[in-house]
This record gives structure tokens, C-alpha cells and sequence, in this order.
């Protein structure tokens, strides 16, 4: 219990007692956090937020466990540092969990702590950022921290779609901890000091006998590139706080704000001229769909998120004439731009979390179908697939599409086509829009013709060409009303920020109802 001295004024109570709560666990563990190449909560806030901006809350809080000897464990705060600041301007709440107060474990009062502010990021409509650096539940709580796990995933899911929420996870983030980060719109990991897993090294080899590093079995890396829980990598946590701080600058504060306006030194009517030339002279042959993006977004700046996962698609944030936009688009670098799991799970989640935000859609398509095979089948393509096709379904905010090359079959479909309500679908003169490819189309439909022919193989090129003539164009797409207009492909940028003007007011009621089912 925190008591006054005799022979101190009340100021200077009160300032020993801050200057106490700041320490954390004392020097020494400060010391160590530091060695590991860590910084402190208190650092960490110093360096994400506006100078003098953070408003600290429940700086003396404290735990009421005095079990296993946790009587002799108390400090100021409990291990987490809660209150309120801005970034560029913008209010926010935050939490940051002190791994120097006994490892940064949670207790029922520490999660007290970080469910108030996410009380009050909700109540009052701004987002709510954490900064994870915890051991995990505290033990010797027992069913109470394990209660107070319940408590932040409840608000996790409240918060969902009504304020952007973002987590760093800037050392151990393991067990049960490992789910309020997993509900949350973004994560960010360090190389060197982030890991997260359901359970540990220990228990693995205990349980199923297998040896596994901490890094193998829950690093930045496995997150990023391997299971797509974590959507940024970065250095260091200077890097991850600063990542942070621009993710906000894309988002609005809620879901009935729009995202912020930034006056763009872009001319809005920009041509494009490389983009005449940047397709290769024949499908087969791939290039760097980032070009394109680069070519037409507000002063070439284009904000990736998930680069590392899923990577046969690309999302993530521009501005189009100062507005934030999210993008979609396939990759012909990356297995010639084919939709399989991860990218359709990684495509729809960011399309789902730029309609709960207001933040307006921009599909570049060059998609040749649904990655075949055994191992895609037996691990639900199907079910993962229709992720992405009803995320675009659902979607109500501006959707813009562009079909730059191949658009075939079901994936057509999938990449926000006109059938799935898209506001606006247009092509490149080179686009193909059909079933399939030329010469898969020929084989199948010229098949028993084949057979009976002098020539097989001149006969099957003269209906490939056929084909390919015929279908493999977008003038009959346009002919149908499924594309709005071929452009040159130049004028992209003009047009699309003409597009998204035109849709700025785009109101949309979806049908009554609790919610949907999506294909989980």
C-alpha cells in the first residue's frame, strides 16, 4: 500500500509516488530490458505519441493477490501503463505492458486497466492501440487472470468494425494472450524479440515429443511469411511504432468517420505513359504489379501490408488525390497471380476491414483462376476462396476495378466483377475476359474435331487463335454491360479519382438482417 511519510508535503508525495509508479520493476530489470535490446513501456509510449500528448490513468493501481508471495510483488500500475494521447493530432488509447513488473504477466487488475481504456476508445469513437510485451497470464492468479483474458477478448470483439485496433508485439505474447491481438485489425513483430504461440517449446516437446526454437515455432518470420497472423515485420521497435503511426494516417478514427484527407501535390489528371508498355508481349510472361500501383497512387507512395504472406496478391494503402484508398491487386510475379488459400484469406480480410472503415476499394486484376491441386482442394480452396467472394459481395464502400490483362473463370468472377456489385469495372485494351485461356478453351471445345484432323497440332493453333480472337479480348465483356469502358491505359489514374469522385456519396443498404455466414 502506497502511504505518505511523515515530514513531505502532499507534492511531493504525490511526485515520489509518480516517480516510484515510473520505474516499473526497478533499475536492474530496466537494465535488463534494455540488454535484451528492449525498450521500456514507458519508452515506447515517449516515442509513438505526440510529444507531451500521453494522459496517464490508474498509475497506482494495484494488485490485491498476496498468494505464492505476490504480497511481496506489488507495484504502482501492475505491469501495464494505460491512459490517452494523439498521434499527428488525432486522439487515441493506448495500453503498454511493462515487462519489468513480473515478466508483464496479467493479473485481474491489469486487465482491468486495458479494458477501461478500451471502454473508452469505444464510448468515445477513437482507436485503441497495444503495445504486447507479457509473459503470459499470472499463475499464481489462478481462474482470475484467465477471467481477465476473457474480459479483453470480449472488448476485442465489441471494438471490431467500430474503432481501428492495432497491436505491436514488441517481446513474448503466449497462451490465451495470444487471441486479443489475433481479433485485431493489424499486428506489427519485431525480428528479433516478438514471438507468439499457443504454447511454448516446453510443452510441445512434452506433449508431441518434437523439438522446436522458440523462433521456428512462433518468430516474426513464421508469422509473416508462413501462418499470415502477423501483417508487418520490421527491425526494430522504433520501426513497429512508427509503422503504427502511419497505419493510423490511412484510417479513420471509427466506422462512421471518413479516413483523414491529406491535400495532395499530385496532379489528379496525371497520365501514366508507362503503362502502355508495361504489359510483355505474351500472358506467360510476368511483371511487378507494385509498378503499376507505384504509376498511379498519390506521388508513387504505396504502404504494403502482408507483403510477405499470400504474396500471388498485394493490399494494402495509397492515396488517390489525397483520399485513402485500399488496394487489391493480383501478382504476375508470384505464380503468375493465381488465387490459392492464403491469398484469398489475406484479400478478403483487408477487404473487410477497409468496408467496416470507409475505406474505398481499387482492384487491379491480372488473375488467371483458382490454384489447382490435391493440397489446395483437401485444405479448402473452396471454403477460403468464397472468403474473398463474399467479402467483395458484402462490401458497400466505392469499389473500383481494373482488369489489366487475364481475368478467367471463377477468379473473374471473385476479383469484384460487376456481378458482385463492383461500381465501376474497367479494362485495358490487352484484357482477356473468359472462362479460361485460349488454349485450354481450344482443347476442351475442339476435342473430338481434333481427332479427325491431318494435323493435330496446326489444327488445335488455328482454334486456339479462333478462341482467342473471339473471346480472349474485353469488347465482349463491354458489349454485355460488364465493363463500363476500355481505357487507354495511360489514363488509368485520371479516371479512377474521377470514378471515386463520382462515389463519394455511394449509400448502399444491405438486407435486414443479424449477420451472415461468412465461410469461416
Amino acid at each position: 500500500m502506497l502511504k505518505r511519510e511523515e515530514g513531505i508535503t502532499v507534492e511531493q508525495d504525490l511526485q515520489e509516488k509518480q516517480q516510484l509508479a515510473q520505474l516499473g520493476g526497478g533499475e536492474k530489470r530496466i537494465e535488463a530490458q534494455h540488454k535484451k535490446g528492449k525498450l521500456t513501456a514507458r519508452e515506447r509510449i515517449v516515442i509513438l505519441v505526440d510529444a507531451n500528448s500521453f494522459q496517464e490513468f490508474d498509475m497506482f493501481k494495484m494488485h490485491n493477490c498476496n498468494d505464492f508471495g505476490m504480497d511481496k510483488e506489488k507495484y504502482p500500475g501492475d505491469g501495464v501503463v494505460t491512459g490517452s494521447a494523439k498521434i499527428d493530432g488525432r486522439t487515441i488509447f493506448l495500453y503498454a505492458q511493462d515487462f519489468t513488473v513480473v515478466g508483464g504477466s496479467l493479473s485481474k487488475t491489469h486487465a482491468e486497466k486495458i479494458c477501461k481504456v478500451m471502454d473508452m476508445a469505444v464510448t468515445s469513437g477513437v482507436p485503441v492501440i497495444g503495445l504486447n510485451d507479457s509473459g503470459g497470464a499470472r499463475i499464481q492468479e489462478g481462474i482470475d487472470a484467465l477471467a481477465g483474458y476473457g474480459e479483453i477478448f470480449y472488448r476485442n470483439v465489441m471494438a471490431s468494425g467500430v474503432v481501428p485496433q492495432i497491436t505491436a508485439i514488441l517481446g513474448p505474447c503466449a497462451g490465451g494472450a495470444v487471441y486479443s491481438p489475433a481479433i485485431q485489425d493489424f499486428i506489427i513483430m519485431t525480428r528479433k524479440n516478438s514471438y507468439m504461440f499457443i504454447t511454448g517449446p516446453k510443452v510441445v516437446k512434452e506433449i508431441i515429443h518434437e523439438d522446436v526454437s522458440v523462433d521456428t515455432l512462433g518468430g516474426a518470420n513464421v508469422h509473416t511469411q508462413k501462418s499470415g497472423v502477423s501483417h508487418f515485420i520490421v527491425e526494430d521497435e522504433e520501426e513497429a511504432l512508427q509503422t503504427i503511426r502511419t497505419l493510423l494516417s490511412y484510417m479513420p478514427q471509427n466506422n462512421t468517420a471518413r479516413p483523414p484527407f491529406y491535400k495532395s501535390s499530385d496532379n489528379a489528371d496525371r497520365i501514366c505513359p508507362e503503362l502502355q508498355t508495361i504489359m510483355p508481349d505474351t500472358v506467360k510472361k510476368p511483371y511487378d504489379v507494385k509498378n503499376v500501383i507505384q504509376s498511379i497512387v498519390d506521388n508513387g507512395i504505396f504502404f504494403e501490408t502482408a507483403k510477405d504472406f499470400g504474396k500471388s496478391i498485394v493490399t494494402g494503402f495509397c492515396r488517390m488525390d489525397g483520399f485513402s484508398v485500399g488496394v487489391i491487386a493480383n501478382q504476375p510475379m508470384f505464380m503468375a497471380g493465381v488465387l490459392d488459400i492464403d491469398s484469398s484469406v489475406k484479400a478478403g480480410r483487408f477487404v473487410r476491414m477497409c468496408d467496416a472503415f470507409n475505406i474505398p476499394l481499387l482492384i487491379l486484376e491480372d488473375v488467371p483462376g483458382f490454384m489447382p491441386g490435391t493440397q489446395q482442394e483437401h485444405n479448402g480452396i473452396i471454403r477460403h476462396g468464397a472468403k474473398l467472394l463474399y467479402a467483395f459481395a458484402e462490401a458497400t464502400v466505392p469499389k473500383i476495378t481494373i482488369i489489366m490483362r487475364k481475368a478467367y473463370g471463377g477468379a473473374y468472377i471473385v476479383m469484384n466483377s460487376r456481378h458482385l456489385r463492383a461500381d465501376y469495372v474497367f479494362a485495358w485494351p490487352e484484357a482477356e475476359i473468359a472462362v479460361m485461356g485460349a488454349k485450354g478453351a481450344a482443347e476442351i471445345v475442339f476435342r473430338k474435331e481434333s481427332k479427325n484432323a491431318d494435323d493435330v497440332e496446326k489444327f488445335m493453333q488455328e482454334k486456339e487463335l479462333e478462341y482467342h480472337e473471339e473471346f480472349s479480348h474485353p469488347f465482349r465483356a463491354a458489349e454485355r454491360g460488364y465493363i463500363d469502358a476500355i481505357i487507354d491505359p495511360a489514363e488509368t489514374r485520371k479516371i479512377v479519382i474521377r470514378s471515386f469522385e463520382t462515389l463519394v456519396n455511394k449509400q448502399e443498404i444491405l438486407p435486414d438482417k443479424k449477420h451472415g455466414n461468412i465461410p469461416l
